[in-house]
Parts: structure tokens; C-alpha cells; sequence
């Protein structure tokens, strides 16, 4: 009985499958493929900055500083000795008898004279400078080196001693402590070293500044060797002092005052 009735379940299960509605067929699509991706535009280059000027040093900010009135003062000399501001070049003539020190210019066709300014204080006495510490201020035909806008002298031109002539003349002799650091500079004191006064300091450093220390010649005489014998009153006579004061002279006969 059990038996048939299985059969049964069975036979019906078969039916109904048999008859059961066949599911069409499922088909699977791809999406379409995506429309190409245009690249961008280049980018158009960039217009660079303009260039900035460098920060300015501070001699660049000094001389800056000090030159509206510096020009003032100085260009209606330059005018008037038919010469160019700022000039090409600069000479500096430095007596030690008569406490003054010319001021020339040149822009070409030779140097003209522009002033005078008084030499406040000069340590030593006439005689070239032969040791360091022996307060003399050099005698000779020196470039500026380098222009100090901190000097404890309020301003300061460095001039190139010992030159070619003293460090020779150095050797001959064996001696090796020339001494240095001499100096044009501002205020009223010195030691081995030429004090102009804060005015006049400021003229000379602006205007070195502005045509450049290595068009600047600077010559130091024991006195106007234009017109004069050298001083009687000299500290040191070395044997080759004649020579050195030749040289001066040959040196001043182109700085002549019309």
C-alpha cells in the first residue's frame, strides 16, 4: 500500500513537470563600449615672472642713501670742469705738508681738477712708511681696494698699501711688518691714516662707488712736488727716497691747476 502510494507521488511529480512552462533562455549583453576619451588641451606655457633685482648690499643701500646729496653738491663742480657725472675716472692727490687732498676727474682727454677738501688729521710726518705701528701715512701711488660703509671712521676708502715699490724696496732691506689698513676715511682723528671729515668722506665714497674702485688713483706726496722741493723735516731718509719722490713728481706733472 505504501508502495503504490509512492509510485503515485512519483508519476504526479513527473506530470506536472512535464507539463510546467519551458523559461526562455537568458541572454547576457555587454553595455556598449564608451565614446574615447579626448585628451585635454596642452596647457598653455606659462609667461615667466619678471625678473627681480637682487637684494641690495648694504654699500649699494649706503650709496644709495647718501648720493641725492652728493650729486647736489658735487655735479655743478663737474659741470663746471666740463667733465661727465659721475666721471670715469676719479683721482685723489693727498699733500701731507699743506694738509689737502685734490680732487680730479676725467672722462676722457685727461684729468680735470673739480676741488680741493682739507685733510682734518694725518698722524706721522713726512717720509714714506716703512714699519707697522710707526704712524707714518704712506707715500706712493695706490688703488682704492674696497669701500667700507661700517667704518668706525663713519666711512672709509682702503687704499693698496704696501704697493709693488714698498714690498720691493721691503725686500732689499729684509724687512717683513710693512703694516696696512690705511685708509681715507671720515671724523677728525687718525693713525696712519688720512681723516677728511664726515662731508667730504661721503663725496669721495659715492663717487668712487659709482665709477668703480679700480678707476680710482690715488697718490700721496710728502708735500706739492709740482712746485716745491720735497719737506727738509722728513722722518725716514732711505737711499732710494730720491727715487720715490722722482716717480711722484714724473706721477703730479699731469695734474696740472689752469
Amino acid at each position: 500500500m505504501r508502495r503504490c502510494a509512492a509510485l503515485l507521488a512519483v508519476a504526479g511529480l513527473a506530470a506536472a513537470c512535464a507539463t510546467a512552462p519551458k523559461q526562455p533562455p537568458v541572454v547576457v549583453t555587454e553595455p556598449p563600449p564608451a565614446p574615447p576619451v579626448k585628451p585635454p588641451p596642452p596647457a598653455k606655457p606659462k609667461k615667466p615672472d619678471a625678473p627681480k633685482p637682487p637684494p641690495l648690499s648694504e654699500l649699494d643701500q649706503k650709496v644709495a642713501e647718501l648720493q641725492p646729496k652728493v650729486e647736489a653738491r658735487t655735479r655743478p663742480l663737474f659741470e663746471r670742469a666740463q667733465l661727465g657725472f659721475p666721471p670715469r675716472r676719479l683721482h685723489l692727490l693727498a699733500f701731507k705738508a699743506e694738509r689737502k687732498l685734490e680732487l680730479w676727474g676725467e672722462s676722457g682727454g685727461g684729468p680735470r681738477f673739480v676741488r680741493s677738501y682739507p685733510v682734518l688729521r694725518a698722524s706721522g710726518k713726512g717720509g714714506p712708511k716703512l714699519a707697522q705701528g710707526d704712524g707714518q701715512v704712506p707715500e706712493g701711488i695706490y688703488g682704492v681696494t674696497w669701500l667700507n660703509p661700517r667704518s668706525a671712521y663713519y666711512l672709509s676708502l682702503k687704499l693698496g698699501y704696501p704697493n709693488a715699490f714698498d714690498r720691493a724696496r721691503a725686500q732689499e732691506e729684509g724687512r717683513t711688518n710693512l703694516g696696512g689698513d690705511i685708509f681715507i676715511h671720515g671724523r677728525d682723528l687718525s693713525s696712519g691714516c688720512l681723516a677728511v671729515g664726515d662731508e667730504a668722506v661721503e663725496d669721495l665714497f659715492v663717487l668712487a662707488a659709482k665709477a668703480g674702485i679700480g678707476n680710482v688713483r690715488v697718490i700721496i706726496a710728502p708735500n706739492d712736488l709740482r712746485s716745491k722741493e720735497p719737506p727738509a723735516d722728513l722722518k725716514y731718509r732711505p737711499a732710494w727716497l730720491p727715487d720715490l719722490y722722482q716717480l711722484l713728481r714724473g706721477a703730479l706733472s699731469a695734474y696740472q691747476l689752469r
